[in-house]
Parts: C-alpha cells; sequence; structure tokens
C-alpha cells in the first residue's frame, strides 16, 4: 500500500529521511507546490490532492502544516489511515501565538519581503519557533518563497477543523509550534521538539511500523 506523505512549512523531506518506513509500504513524496496570487486555500488542497491514486487503498501522513493539508486531502480523498506528526488535528489546539495571529491578522499585513531568506527576519523566526537549539535548521527548510511562506502562515492562522478522532497524532513533548498542552496526542515522543521526525527518528520509525500494519 502508497503512503503518501506531505512535509512540513518550507520544508523539503530531509527533516523525515531518517525515518525507517515500513518496507512493505511505498511511500511517495508530495512536493508542495507554489500557491498562485491570492488562490483560496481549498483549491490549493485540491490541486494537490490531484497526486493521489484514490483508485485503491493508501495511507496519509503530513508533518506540522503537512498535518493540516493530509487533513484537507482526507475529506476528499478519504485514506485507510491518516498520521500527523508535530501537527494539530482541530483549530482548538492552536497555540496562544497562532490565535493571536488569526484574531490580528497580523500574518497578513507583513509584506512579502518580510519573508525573503536575504533578511533576518524569516531566520530569526524559524529558529524561534521550530528549534531554537538547532543550528541546522536551515537544512530542513529548503523551500523559501517568500510567497509561499508568507500565504501558507496565513493559511495555518485562519486554518478551522472539527477533530477527527480516528487521525493518529503524534507530537513531541518539548514542542513550541503546537504546544503538547493543547493537545491529546495518541504518542508522545519525549525530548521531541517539533524537529523530532529528524532529531527523534527511532521512536518515530517505531511508532509508525505499529500504526502501518
Amino acid at each position: 500500500m502508497k503512503i503518501y506523505v506531505v512535509s512540513g512549512l518550507g520544508a523539503d523531506f530531509k527533516v523525515l529521511e531518517k525515518i525507517q518506513f515500513p518496507k512493505h509500504h511505498e511511500v511517495v513524496f508530495i512536493d508542495w507546490l507554489i500557491p498562485d496570487q491570492n488562490e483560496e486555500f481549498l483549491h490549493y488542497v485540491q490541486r494537490m490532492a490531484e497526486k493521489i491514486d484514490d483508485s485503491e487503498p493508501f495511507y496519509l501522513l503530513g508533518y506540522s502544516f503537512g498535518g493540516i493539508l493530509v487533513q484537507e486531502i482526507n475529506k476528499l480523498k478519504p485514506a485507510k489511515k491518516v498520521v500527523i506528526l508535530g501537527s494539530i488535528r482541530s483549530d482548538k489546539e492552536k497555540s496562544v501565538l497562532i490565535k493571536t495571529g488569526q484574531v490580528t491578522r497580523i500574518p497578513k499585513l507583513l509584506p512579502v519581503r518580510f519573508f525573503n531568506e536575504k533578511t533576518t527576519n524569516i531566520y530569526s523566526m524559524f529558529r524561534k519557533f521550530f528549534d531554537p537549539k538547532n543550528p541546522r535548521i536551515f537544512q530542513y527548510f529548503q523551500v523559501r518563497d517568500p510567497y509561499y511562506l508568507k500565504w501558507s502562515i496565513e493559511k495555518i492562522s485562519d486554518w478551522k477543523f472539527e477533530e477527527n478522532p480516528d487521525v493518529i497524532q503524534i507530537l513531541g513533548d518539548k514542542d513550541i509550534v503546537f504546544p503538547i498542552k493543547n493537545c491529546r496526542p495518541d504518542y508522545i515522543i519525549k525530548g521531541g521538539t517539533h524537529l523530532f521526525p529528524a532529531t527523534k527518528s527511532k521512536e518515530v520509525s517505531g511508532i509508525l511500523k505499529g500504526v502501518f500494519d
């Protein structure tokens, strides 16, 4: 069976490359698309979902923003199982910071140039919220198109979703982006920051071996 995988905001698959997926399944990584100007989230989800063959059963796995995306894809093309790493199952699990962004509309008001990798703004933001102590953080975040980053942060802030209890949630207990105190995860990665798929890959691989039976 195929496992379709979507990585996190701005992340290519380096952050997931150490994970050992069950060998009897085929892993298909879905690359992020650059959103069109003023593209609605649903339309974007539909474009991402085009890469999934739903003529046969499949699994979905998403990391961070990818976790949000696969839950939306699941509404269009239902999967046998949906697993999210370092992500949330509903808008009720958002952090105070993200909720503040939703109320104040700050992400929408920020100019695209704020998200230019040549400025210190985007680097500082990623370091602060993803893993303040990890000097290699930019090795994991290779999708740096400024409009894509701004658009994605806006969509995360605005996202509203009713929890699906069938979605399997794996969270790190040191995650700043999606704090565990707001969630009831199925699995907890001890000492895991938001980058736990890269830093705690053995624990994640063990869990996925049991989930994708």
